[in-house]
Parts: structure tokens; C-alpha cells; sequence
């Protein structure tokens, strides 16, 4: 089923990137070379929004004998300074060895090659999504002191949690508009300070609409470009907000959706970003040029959730009971169905496989093949009776207009209300180890079978409130979770019990 790509604003071209803002602060200025020195071994950062290799005018006179050095040759250093760092680390472990003559040297470097590029293949395969490490079966059982942690307090219901790609730093927004950029190990955190009007409308922000008088600062969804330097935001305010993660100062405001921006992500290895909104469509934006690309459209109903890898192709889910697999560059789609449920989240497993999570409960495992889930874990948050401990709304029906759950209950288990719901699901990178969330009181971990295509569970992380939004860290060695004693996108039920904020599970791992 093909999928026409929408037009972007009046004045611009179908596919074609076209700048939000004719300022002169937005133009496509040349990027600045940066300068090779004596004793440089990084690359410095400067605060030009468009200079990421650093670079100053003023040192042009006092060093212009030197050697420019442009983006493929820095990458190109970068490459061979990591080939060397590997061949080294290679070499450290054969010392053990006894010392041979140059005959067995030079097979025991040619050895240390073919294990580098091995390394490297398996790195890069990975990376791909085309192998899954074997992660869940190293999961050990966690201990009575192996417990949440909150890590980072917000003052409203948490709606999401990121990592940056080496699981140092964490974002996280509330409700109330708050953005937090904080230490994984420390937990101390920075906020971001959204500017005023006229300094949003000059980053490219449209004059609310409707009722509303001035902005609204609710978040709903974050995404973190994968060289840490994008933080994207959206939320009721109906823009995609861009941020520097350096100065954490407010760089450009997307407008073009005609509903709150309800999901966020980039696609990994560039800054191509995707959102999703209420309005039903998908728009695609470039970071680097401050720009918008194009738009999907396929949902019936508001897009909930979306997620993306490096290949070019977005997965979402609406509130119209589909799943929806985008190939851009073919400009087509594929529709999944889930049988008698809404779907709420998902996640890419692979290029491949796919994870969600139902208003009634279930995790569900999809293959690209297939339009029906694989396999399905029914009741998979059900509700302790013992811990009912929660206010529900006397309303039998959810916002959607679905019925709650069905009524499946029992003596022991409760899976008719929406603290069942499966409001976020997460997978541990190119790995078998997946997690889901509800407002059941507890995260659930689960291992992933990629020859028998089934779900199995692990353990059950206990925790008091709505699991908004999960995240693992790249290694699996630990799992965060933005916690809110409401839902992410709504008030139909509340936890008075649970704190707002930002918790931390460890996970041990076999070696």
C-alpha cells in the first residue's frame, strides 16, 4: 500500500528540505574547518549553533601555516584512532604469551587483525539490528536490596525518560513543562528554561491557536540525537521544540502539526527526527539544517508511540488499533492490527520484530511477515488485589471510547482497569532483554526468543505508580523509568502513593 508524502509549508517542494526561518541566524552558513594542533586528541565544541568541529576566526592570522582538516578527514582520524585503540587492547591480552620468534609475531599480528576486524564486524552487526546479543539469560535475580531508587524528583507526573548513547546523561520531562538533564550516577541535575514568547517566535514558533493565550509548556515526548548534541521536545503547544543539550539554551521551534505532538525520536547515526501528533500524521525534520522534510499519513486516529533505527523506516501506533511499519525511501507502508485491543506503545526489537503493549494488558511480539502478533502475554501487569491501594475513576469507559480491559477478573488478579494497561515497553539494544510498564506497581523484564518467536518472563521490578516511560542502558546494566502518580496522557487514574520522578533499577549481569 503506497504511502504519499505530504507537502511541506506553502512555498516549499514535496521531499525537499526547506528552512523554517529566512533569519539570518538560520542560513546555511559554510561550516568552519577545524584546525589541527600539536597536542590535539579531541575534537573541542564551540557555542556557534552550527560549528559542531569548533574553530575561530581570530586564530585564523596567529595559525594559518597549519594543515586545515576537513569532516571526512577528522572522521577518517577518529577511525584510525579507534582501529589502533582496539589493536592495542588486543595486543595487552596476548602479552601473557610466551615470546615466539618474528615468524610467530608476525601470525600473531595478523591474528590480532583478523580478532580487530571481527570486533568490529560484530560491533557494527549489531549496531544494524541484523544480531541480537544474548543478554536476558545473563540477567541475574535481583535481591531484596536490588530496588528502584529514585534518582531524580520532578514536582508532576513524569511523561518521558532518554538516555544519551553512552548512558552518562538522562533527560526527563514532567507535566508541568519542567526538562531535566542529569548525571546517571549522581543524579544531579540541570534544568532547561524555556524562553519567552518573542524569543519562540523568533526561533520559528506560530501564534497559539484556539482558546489559548500564550504557550503551553506540557511535555508529552523527548529524543536525544545520538551524538548528544539534540535534545527534541514536544508536547500541547502543537511545535517540536530543539534543544542545545551543550548550553541546554532553546534553538528552534518547528511548527506544522495541527495537534499536541504526542511522540519523538531520531533516527540513530543522524539527525533526522521524526514526531508523531493528535493530528495523525508523521512529519520527518532535519535538526542539522533546521528544517522540515516531509509527512506520513496512514493513522485514522491520534499517533501514540513511535520508534526508529538506523534504517529508514518508523514504526507507530494510534489510537485507531494499528501499528504502522513506514518505509520512507520506498514511500509505503504496512498495517498491523492487534485483535480486540488498542495498542499503546511499541518498539522496534530488530529490523524485523517489533514489541507493544494493550489497554488490555497484553505484551505482544510482531514479525515483519506476519500482520498478527507471533505471540501475545496476556494479563501481563494484572492488578494484585491486595494492592488496590489506588483511586479509579467511576467512568467504565477509557478516553479512546474502548471498554476498559474487557472484564477479565479473578479471586487473586484484577485486569479491568487502566492501572493494567501497558503504557511503555523497552528493549535493551540489538538484544533478547525487553521490559515493560503499567500502574500496576511493578516494571516486568522479559527475554525474548529470536528461533521460537515467544516471550518469556524474567523478573518483576516492583514499583509504586504509572510507568510512563522506560529506558535501558546500552550494556543492560541498569534500567530507568520516568514513574507519575497519573498517565502519561491523561488523568483517568491516580496513585497518590507514588512519587514523580526519575527511578534507577541495577541490573547484575553474568560475565
Amino acid at each position: 500500500m503506497n504511502n504519499k508524502r505530504g507537502s511541506g509549508p506553502k512555498g516549499s517542494k514535496k521531499g525537499k528540505a526547506s528552512s523554517i526561518s529566512d533569519e539570518a541566524f538560520f542560513g546555511n552558513d559554510p561550516k568552519k574547518r577545524r584546525k589541527k594542533t600539536k597536542n590535539d586528541d579531541f575534537i573541542e565544541s564551540s557555542d556557534s549553533d552550527d560549528d559542531f568541529f569548533g574553530g575561530s576566526d581570530g586564530d585564523d592570522g596567529a595559525n594559518g601555516d597549519l594543515v586545515e582538516e576537513t569532516v571526512d578527514e577528522t572522521r577518517k582520524r577518529l577511525a584510525t584512532e579507534l582501529l589502533e585503540k582496539m589493536r592495542k587492547s588486543a595486543k595487552e591480552e596476548g602479552d601473557d604469551d610466551d615470546e615466539g620468534g618474528d615468524s610467530d609475531k608476525e601470525i600473531e599480528e595478523g591474528e590480532r587483525d583478523s580478532l580487530v576486524a571481527q570486533l568490529l564486524q560484530q560491533k557494527q552487526l549489531e549496531e544494524s539490528g541484523r544480531l541480537r546479543r544474548l543478554v536476558a539469560s545473563r540477567v541475574q535475580k535481583p535481591e531484596a536490596s536490588d530496588q528502584f531508587q529514585l534518582l531524580v524528583k520532578h514536582r508532576q507526573p513524569v511523561t518521558a525518560v532518554v538516555l544519551s548513547e553512552d548512558d552518562s546523561k538522562g533527560f526527563s520531562a514532567a507535566k508541568d513543562g519542567t526538562i531535566l538533564h542529569w548525571d546517571v550516577e549522581s543524579g544531579r541535575g540541570e534544568k532547561y528554561r524555556w524562553p519567552s514568547d518573542a524569543v519562540l517566535k523568533s526561533h520559528g514558533a506560530k501564534d497559539p491557536q484556539g482558546r489559548a493565550s500564550k504557550h503551553s509548556k506540557l511535555v508529552f515526548s523527548l529524543a536525544v540525537s545520538s551524538d548528544g548534541r539534540y535534545l527534541a521536545s514536544g508536547g500541547s503547544d502543537r511545535h517540536v521544540h530543539l534543544w542545545d543539550t551543550r548550553t541546554r539554551e532553546h534553538i528552534q521551534a518547528f511548527p506544522g502539526h495541527r495537534g499536541p505532538v504526542s511522540c519523538l525520536t531520531f533516527r540513530q547515526g543522524t539527525s533526522e527526527l521524526f514526531s508523531g501528533s493528535y493530528d495523525r500524521t508523521v512529519k520527518i525534520w532535519n535538526a542539522e539544517d533546521r528544517a522540515y522534510i516531509s509527512s506520513l499519513f496512514g493513522h485514522q486516529s491520534e499517533v501514540l508511540t513511535i520508534d526508529c533505527l538506523r534504517k529508514e523506516r518508523v514504526l507507530t501506533v494510534g489510537r485507531d488499533r494499528s501499528m504502522q511499519l513506514f518505509k520512507v525511501p520506498e514511500e509505503s507502508r504496512l498495517v498491523f492490527r492487534a485483535p480486540a485491543s488498542s495498542l499503546e506503545c511499541c518498539c522496534f526489537i530488530s529490523n524485523d520484530e517489533f514489541l507493544s503493549g494493550t489497554d488490555d494488558g497484553s505484551v505482544e511480539l510482531w514479525s515483519l511477515l506476519r500482520k498478527k502478533p507471533a505471540y501475545i502475554v496476556k494479563n501481563a501487569h494484572s492488578l494484585l488485589a491486595a494492592n488496590k491501594n489506588i483511586e479509579q475513576k467511576d467512568c467504565p469507559m477509557i478516553p479512546n471510547g474502548h471498554i476498559e480491559n474487557g472484564h477479565h477478573t479473578s479471586e487473586k488478579y484484577d485486569s479491568s482497569s487502566v492501572y493494567s494497561w501497558v503504557s511503555s515497553v523497552a528493549v535493551c539494544r540489538s538484544s533478547d532483554l525487553a521490559a515493560s510498564g503499567a500502574g500496576n506497581g511493578s516494571v516486568r523484564l522479559w527475554s525474548i526468543g529470536s528461533e521460537t518467536k515467544d516471550i518469556k518472563p524474567l523478573y518483576n521490578l516492583p514499583v509504586v505508580g504509572f510507568v510512563n516511560s522506560l529506558a535501558f542502558a546500552k550494556s543492560g546494566k541498569f534500567i530507568v523509568a520516568g514513574v507519575g502518580q497519573e498517565p502519561r496522557l491523561g488523568r483517568w487514574g491516580r496513585v497518590p502513593a507514588a512519587q514523580n520522578g526519575v527511578a534507577i533499577h541495577p541490573l547484575k549481569l553474568l560475565s
